[in-house]
């Protein structure tokens, strides 16, 4: 009898650990991820003021982005700051200008990154360096300016791309883990560049009175030709008091954003000094709004598989903002920014959330053949599919037991599943050492 049980035992355990091994683990790790983070950035004050805020926003966002640099470049501040984000549950993003603990007079690079993630795990997003390095450019920002001249617009691309990867592999190299690190920044301009240099994650800034659509075309065609990630930033309408736009304003951009496949929506809290924040509580309601409405309702976003590719021509940094915008802030409009800036508006009124906006780099990648159909700048139609292409989502991918049995299984049941087959291993293996032990045989004696 013994050994029947042995062996049913050992058989189970022998039937698990081959659907074990085959778990979707990469998958169980994703999904702690959320689709879309949501929440603030404090560009102001002390450990106290991000307490303050972090306090009020848990328990309707998931995502804090602590950019307030009397904080992010003090290695005790920053720590306490961090442990408390964390024990609120909430995802963080660090900014910094230049990496902890660094010295002009020591080659040392820092170990931070390191105690970060085993300390944080996934919570630490990782760090958001710098930022506006494309539209300071395309601005003409004398102090901020990355290219100054240039005889030619791919002489100007290629001398932005070195200095600007330079600096951010500078940054990297600042730790001793760097090279794992995601490097996020905001811009709202010249995003395919931003990425070429080397940035994992953009923020598209939804401010002023700059086309929303139109910047989530240039960022998120960027993101997707060059297989990153994007979000949106809502950031400044004003340049003095009260800065943001109203509570109902910014819900309709939080939408968009949302609605448009964002995977990190934030919203910039600082008045111009970097003194105060500027969220009303109208702005707070409609976060809260926002939170709800995210958690209860799926996104409307298109597949890149249903969406339009508008290709713009090699290192045409040109901003789009109206005739008198520049090209890599060092050339007045051509002859070509008229025309294309009038597709280009037709087609943003067609296809709307539809619309890409890439480079012809893009042909460079395999990443062309996913859109249902691209348009060169020249208006010629250079390929369509009448089905689009189907993306691997990896929420979605199907384990063993799934393709065996027919049967969706969540997460919670594959999690006792797991504490099952431990617990029958264990059984089995004291089970099969049993057997194999002498019995202790009480001799019977007789009179």
């Amino acid at each position: 009898m013994k050994s029947q049980i042995t062996g049913l035992l050992l058989l189970l355990t022998m039937f698990c650990s081959a659907f074990l091994g085959s778990l979707p683990f990469g998958v169980v790790y994703a999904q702690s991820i959320p689709d879309v983070f949501v929440g603030v950035d404090i560009a102001y004050g002390d450990v106290e003021q991000v307490k303050q805020l972090a306090d009020e926003v848990s328990s309707y966002t998931n995502l804090f982005i602590l950019g307030c640099t009397a904080v992010t470049q003090d290695r005790i501040k920053l720590e306490e700051s961090c442990q408390y984000l964390f024990d609120k549950g909430l995802f963080f993003i660090v900014y910094q200008e230049y990496p902890l603990d660094f010295s002009w007079v020591s080659v040392e690079k820092s170990s931070w990154l390191e105690s970060a993630k085993t300390r944080w795990g996934n919570r630490f997003l990782g760090i958001y360096y710098s930022d506006e390095v494309g539209g300071r450019q395309l601005d003409h920002i004398s102090d901020w300016m990355v290219v100054t001249d240039a005889d030619s617009y791919d002489e100007a691309g290629s001398k932005f791309n070195a200095r600007v990867s330079g600096s951010v592999d500078w940054f990297r190299n600042g730790y001793s883990t760097g090279s794992d690190l995601s490097l996020f920044t905001s811009d709202y301009a010249l995003y395919w560049f931003d990425y070429q240099a080397g940035y994992d994650v953009l923020f598209a800034q939804f401010g002023w009175n700059y086309s929303r659509q139109l910047n989530v075309g240039l960022c998120r065609g960027a993101s997707a030709a060059q297989d990153k990630e994007w979000g949106a930033i809502i950031t400044w309408t004003y340049t003095q008091p009260p800065y943001i736009e109203s509570g109902q304003e910014l819900y309709n951009d939080l939408l968009l954003a949302y609605d448009n496949g964002a995977k990190y929506i934030a919203v910039f809290n600082s008045n111009k000094n970097y003194s105060d924040g500027i969220l009303e509580q109208e702005h707070l309601d409609a976060l809260k709004r926002f939170w709800q409405y995210s958690q209860e309702n799926p996104r409307k976003a298109y597949p890149i598989g249903e969406r339009t590719a508008y290709v713009l021509p090699r290192n045409y940094a040109y901003g789009f903002r109206g005739p008198n915008d520049k090209i890599w802030g060092l050339w007045e409009a051509d002859e070509f920014s008229v025309p294309i800036s009038v597709n280009l508006g037709n087609l943003l009124e067609q296809h709307n959330s539809r619309l890409d906006i890439t480079y012809e780099d893009i042909y460079q990648t395999n990443n062309s053949q996913k859109y249902s159909q691209l348009i060169n700048w020249n208006n010629t139609l250079l390929n369509s599919s009448s089905t689009p292409i189907s993306q691997k989502n990896s929420s979605s991918e199907t384990s063993s037991f799934e393709k065996l049995l027919g049967i969706k299984w969540t997460m919670e049941i594959q999690g006792v599943l797991f504490v099952i087959l431990s617990i029958t291993s264990v059984i089995a293996i004291w089970v099969f050492l049993r057997k194999g032990q002498p019995k202790s045989t009480k001799l019977k004696t007789t009179n």
